[in-house]
């Protein structure tokens, strides 16, 4: 990866402006993605991490505009891929740069893949539409890709269909089918959310190492700040549809700003020996259709006031490179 130094100085590859994504329900309309901006470097991870229903999911979505229209709408902002706003390009161009130049590892490896074609079918598919080879052509890239991501005997499992696999194997044919076109970004959504432990070391540490290898930029979404401790440069906490706390993965959890983010890593097991119970986040994330006035984590805090409940506070360095939206984050620009 490149060093701090270079990373801050090169321009992002991805830049995320102020991105609003709005689904229109029974209930009203749900600000699922409320002013959210963040960039991402070339060789960079930016963990994207909080609890479900924060939002982090439709970020992703929104970055590759498969929003669903009706009922979603990207309701403003800008994403700037390359210094080219991915919202002005017109739907052909959008099909160009969606698993080609940025690719995605959807949730589920279970569902993710159509039952109906075999493994190398829908990778030879993928390269056919965006490299422009031919099928002999598309199908050595494919089961080279299978052999990069370490799966035994690749010939033949190309022509395995999907239900023959197990679930690490079928996230393995997700992560060579997105990586495929040697993509300079990857998203990966919870791409270990469906594996048991020791599948999801060995999908972590593949990703990381294919990372390296091919020098492009991961926005790994997911829950667990465990995983973010691993393989992040950068974190972002969300919650609400807002980004709570931004900064360098060893900073914010050697000094966590935001009481939601002392909360998320609270709630990690530790193996200690002690006998304590396991802390908890009092409460739920709020409807998106619902969300308080002012802080809208502050029904959950417990060091809440009335400049809480009243004001939302911005995101605002509180040190150089570690921003914060509390009141009380120490440090705060108040």
């Amino acid at each position: 990866m490149p060093s701090d130094g270079s990373r801050q100085m090169a321009e992002p590859l991805l830049k995320v402006e102020g991105l609003r994504t709005y689904f229109q329900t029974d209930d009203g309309l749900a600000k699922a993605v409320d002013g959210v901006s963040f960039d991402l470097r070339k060789g960079e991870t930016l963990g994207l991490v909080g609890e479900s229903g924060c939002g982090k999911s439709a970020t992703a979505l929104s970055i590759l505009r498969l929003i669903p229209e009706p009922p979603g709408e990207i309701a403003g902002g800008a994403v700037l891929f390359r210094g080219r706003d991915l919202f002005g390009l017109s739907k052909e161009e959008m099909r160009g740069v969606r698993g080609n130049d940025i690719a995605m590892i959807f949730q589920e490896p279970m569902t993710s893949l159509n039952p109906a074609f075999t493994c190398g079918d829908q990778i030879d598919e993928a390269v056919m539409l965006h490299q422009g080879l031919g099928r002999a052509a598309a199908r050595e890239r494919t089961v080279e890709m299978l052999r990069r991501v370490g799966i035994p005997d690749p010939v033949r499992r190309a022509d395995e269909y999907p239900h023959r696999l197990s679930g690490g194997m079928r996230q393995r044919v997700m992560i060579g089918m997105a990586l495929s076109c040697n993509p300079d970004l990857l998203i990966a959504d919870e791409p270990t959310t469906a594996l048991d432990v020791t599948i999801q070391a060995q999908i972590l540490e593949l990703l990381e190492r294919l990372q390296q290898e091919l020098g492009m930029a991961v926005l790994m979404i997911t829950h667990d700040l465990g995983v973010i401790a691993g393989v992040a440069d950068r974190v972002a906490v969300m919650y609400a549809g807002k980004i709570v706390e931004m900064g360098q993965v060893e900073e914010i959890f050697a000094a966590p700003g935001h009481p939601y983010t002392r909360g998320l890593l609270a709630s990690i097991p530790k193996l200690t020996g002690a006998q304590d119970r396991l802390r908890v986040i009092p409460g739920a994330v709020p409807d998106a259709t619902r969300f308080p006035e002012g802080c809208r984590f502050h029904p959950r805090c417990s060091h809440a006031d009335a400049l809480c409940r009243e004001q939302a506070p911005a995101l605002l360095d509180v040190i150089p490179g570690h921003a914060v939206a509390c009141w009380k984050a120490e440090g705060y620009p108040a």
